[in-house]
């Protein structure tokens, strides 16, 4: 009889393994297509639409893509409306969805000539994103092995960086055959629709948890850091390659070439950050990231150099995959139940400073100097980096599931 329960507990551990596998390779497949075009869209972006008509783009100021960018994050608080009206429902069908917006938004790209379809498309494929964003990682916190969140995230991050590299380098080589900018829109939502389809093969029990809202007191210092960390973030995202481009000339090629130098570092880097937030904890990291960008914001104000600049552009670029350290800290302060609802909250933490900070960005560019809106920036790091500080000197461990209502404990 034991020895059956023995063969009995063996099988489903090797089916449970199995599904785990399965789960981890498709949400890797969605997560490398959604990166590819994404990355296509970033580093085509700033030349889109800082060059003039005569050479593809559409020729905008400062300004102007402060705006774009404002409201186009708008998104990050309407995703949390839209998982409020979806909680419950299977993850793998939400990011079918949602990817599939993604993709064909970007892709309508290759239609747009005026400032105002740019504005309205933005939307659309931002929407999709932003309710894509929180759920790779939300899955693959429920499908990691305990004890290895960290490193399966840095894997999720590596696989993400060699997609964006494969972008940049289909990008690179066709604009170095002088294909136009809008088909290479066409080409990224093209492969933003694998993705949406990679996700309909997650296994189908990984599903929105828990409440519909949660906002709890207790994660007070995840909601600060999300809503710094959306505030610095952009700054950088909103204005640092337009400053490339509108101030310093940057062309297209030279552009993709450092964004490609940035994805090589992160598929090189990113498993051995995650396995190092597991090792040293979330402080030391976060408090670590955000004082790096106290001092790259202040280089953007004030170096003139643009082979400098690029250096500095492929540093902040290249420390991104330290933020994962907020996603870690979920698992450490929230049960299983509550992943998706605090990712989401957070996502939205981070989009609320999003809509404000390029806004404000675009009234410094215009009315005070580029130099301005950078100089905020480092302040808002400064910020930053005080409130991790907050953080618990040694490492946690993850959260102790909390009992559901009608559900045993697992």
């Amino acid at each position: 009889m034991c020895e059956l329960g023995t063969r009995l507990d063996s099988h489903a551990a090797a089916q449970l393994d199995a599904r785990r596998r399965q789960g981890i390779f498709f949400v890797s497949v969605a997560v490398a297509a959604v990166s590819f075009a994404i990355t296509a869209q970033i580093g085509l972006n700033d030349n889109f639409l800082a060059n003039p008509p005569s050479l593809g783009g559409l020729g905008i100021d400062g300004f102007q893509k402060g705006l774009i960018e404002s409201v186009r994050e708008t998104c990050g608080i309407t995703a949390l409306l839209i998982f409020a009206l979806l909680a419950g429902m299977v993850e793998r069908t939400i990011a079918f969805f949602a990817i599939a917006v993604f993709a064909i938004g970007l892709g309508s790209y290759f239609w747009a000539y005026q400032y105002v379809w740019i504005v309205v498309l933005s939307l659309v494929w931002s929407q999709g994103l932003h309710v894509w964003m929180p759920l790779p990682n939300s899955m693959m916190l429920s499908l990691a092995e305990p004890g290895r969140t960290g490193h399966r995230l840095g894997q999720l991050q590596a696989v993400g960086s060699v997609a964006s590299a494969v972008s940049l380098a289909a990008c690179w080589f066709m604009g170095a055959a002088h294909v136009p900018i809008r088909p290479l829109y066409i080409m990224a939502g093209l492969v933003a629709l694998v993705g949406a389809f990679a996700c309909l093969a997650i296994p189908r029990d990984i599903k929105t948890p828990g409440p519909r809202f949660v906002f709890r007191r207790k994660y007070g210092l995840y909601y600060a850091l999300c809503f710094l960390e959306g505030s610095r973030k952009q700054i950088f995202l909103a204005f640092a390659g337009f400053l490339l481009v509108k101030k310093h000339d940057t062309p297209l090629q030279d552009m993709i070439l450092l964004m490609a130098i940035v994805q090589v570092i992160n598929w090189l880097t990113s498993p051995a950050i995650g396995r190092l937030i597991d090792r040293i904890g979330e402080r030391r990291v976060l408090v670590f990231y955000s004082s790096c960008m106290v001092i790259f914001f202040i280089g953007y104000a004030l170096i003139p150099s643009r082979p400098a600049l690029w250096v500095l552009f492929v540093l902040d670029n290249a420390l991104f995959s330290l933020g994962m350290a907020l996603t870690t800290y979920v698992r450490k302060i929230a049960p299983v139940h509550e992943h998706t609802p605090t990712l989401s909250m957070g996502v939205a933490m981070n989009h609320v400073a999003a809509v404000t900070v390029p806004l404000a960005g675009a009234f410094l560019w215009k009315y005070i100097g580029f130099q301005s809106a950078f100089l905020v920036g480092s302040a808002i790091a400064l910020v930053g980096a005080m409130v991790a500080m907050k953080l618990p000197r040694t490492p946690l461990h993850p959260a102790i599931p909390e009992p559901q209502h009608g559900s045993p404990q697992a």
